[in-house]
This record gives structure tokens, sequence and C-alpha cells, in this order.
């Protein structure tokens, strides 16, 4: 275990990439597979997208043990709302919920959160949901550590009225650009779609994802020498 300068262990060093896109009709959300604690990485196939009902899911960074738990607690909450309502509470609805969980639990939690899902009412929906509290509705959401290499990426590819296919590439796009880059994100791809018709999963195995070389010097050049 790592000791910062007074002899006291450091806490573990987390990263990961979510992205959340909404389309016309629906929302599409991705995730890498990367756990790691530092420089050790755990598990390259890690499933972060957490289903709480139906057509509501929790995009997961950060502590893994801190957003489970809120995780699990969202999916027991909105399931006895539903039991109470006669039906699937909305995805605003849970949004707040994990929020208000956040922002009680502040002090001890570690990690980001995005709510996304659909409802007839809304369609799909995005929220942002980062630790302390705050609760952000937004077209696209991302976040994580692979978050800071792809925000240009996202802001330049979303665009208004996107197809399911068009929001979907988008989202492949954008996590493979992450790993390709940050050292926290790698592995494999996880995408959930949620649309009228229900959700729909896919999985990207590491050999398939799209790789991202054009920008670097060819083999043995005096700079990939250097």
């Amino acid at each position: 275990m790592a000791l910062d300068a007074q002899g006291k262990a450091e806490a573990p060093h987390t990263g990961t990439t979510i992205v959340a896109v909404t389309f016309d009709g629906g929302v599409v959300l991705g995730a890498d597979g990367r756990v790691s604690t530092g420089t050790y990485i755990s598990n390259r196939a890690s499933n972060k997208i957490q289903q709480l009902t139906d057509s509501i899911y929790l995009l997961r960074s950060g502590s893994a043990a801190d957003t489970q738990a809120i995780g699990d607690y969202a999916r027991y909450f909105s399931e006895q709302l539903a039991a109470e309502l006669g039906r699937a509470p909305n995805v605003s609805t849970v949004a707040k919920l994990v929020s208000t969980m956040n922002y009680q639990n502040k002090e001890m939690l570690m990690g980001a959160m995005i709510v996304a899902g659909y409802d007839e009412q809304k369609g799909g929906q995005v929220y942002g949901c980062p630790i302390g509290g705050s609760l952000v509705q937004e077209q696209w959401a991302v976040d994580g550590s692979g978050s800071t290499y792809i925000w240009a990426a996202l802001d330049d590819g979303f665009k208004e009225g996107m197809t399911r296919a068009e929001a979907e590439q988008l989202v492949v796009d954008a996590l493979s650009l992450a790993m390709a880059r940050d050292a926290s994100s790698g592995g494999i791809i996880r995408t959930v779609t949620l649309d009228k018709a229900g959700a729909t999963v896919k999985y990207v195995p590491g050999n398939e994802v799209p790789t991202w070389f054009e920008d670097l010097p060819a083999p043995g050049t005096a700079m990939a020498v250097g």
C-alpha cells in the first residue's frame, strides 16, 4: 500500500470513463471495463452500468464500493416507490433520490455518477450526479478520469436530434478515445440503449475497441525513436 510523506496510507486512486448521450427517442449509456487501484489493474471487464429499474440505469465512477452501495440503495428504494405508486418511477425522481443520498453522505463518499433512462413523460434523459449532491439534467454527460480527454470530442460530436445509431457510435468513439489516452480507462466497452422499446445491451471486446493511432509517429521515425 502506498504511503504519503507522513507515513500514512494513501487512499487508492481509481479511474474510469462513463458517458451518456441523448438522441431523438431515447438515451445511450456507456462505460469502459477497467478497474484499477493505483497502477494495478484488478479487472478489465467490470460492469460499471448498474440497473436501477427496467428503464433507468446508473453509471458509476470512482470508488466501486461507494457507488455500488448508492446504486443498491437506489434500486431498493425505486422498487419500494414503484410498489406504492403502482407504476415505475420517473427518471427525474430516481435521479433526485441518488443526489439526495450523495448529499447526505458527501463526507464519506468518493466518486461521481450519472443517472440516465427513459420514461413516457420526457423520453430519454441524462442527469449528472456528483458525490457533492448536485443534480443537473444535460443532453449528454461524461465523468471519470478519462472524461478530461474527451470533453471537446463530445462537444463537437453531439448534435440535436441525433439518430439512435449516431448516438451509439458517438458513445463508443468517445470511450475508445478516452481509453487510448487515460491509463485508468481500458479493457472493454459496454453500452445500454434505452427507448420506448426497452433496453438493448451491447458488449465490445477489447480486440474490437476502435484504436486512434493517426496522431502517433510512424514506427522507425526519429520522433518515434526519441
